[in-house]
């Protein structure tokens, strides 16, 4: 069985003198930008934005979040076991 999925990058957009700060959760099907969950830890927050693109894309499935290569402070969610196209 293949399974066809597509890994959110989540980056950290600092505030600017219109607005507050923001993540950004990206993949190749679409994005979702919230507002940064202060009473959150940066995993969780992170985790969060991951979370409403997963909504917004109606996906399914385990995510695992792991650590951002390019060194941003952002993360990658990868499904680990459903699908997602």
């Amino acid at each position: 069985m293949a399974i066809t999925t597509q890994a959110i990058e989540t980056k950290y957009l600092r505030a600017t003198n219109v607005r507050g700060a923001r993540i950004k959760a990206t993949a190749w099907g679409g994005s979702v930008t919230i507002g940064y969950p202060y009473a959150l830890d940066a995993q969780d927050a992170h985790r969060a934005a991951a979370d409403a693109l997963i909504a917004k894309m109606g996906w399914t499935g385990t995510y695992a979040q792991g650590g951002n290569a390019k060194g941003d402070g952002g993360y990658y969610f990868v499904n680990v076991e459903g699908t997602n196209a």
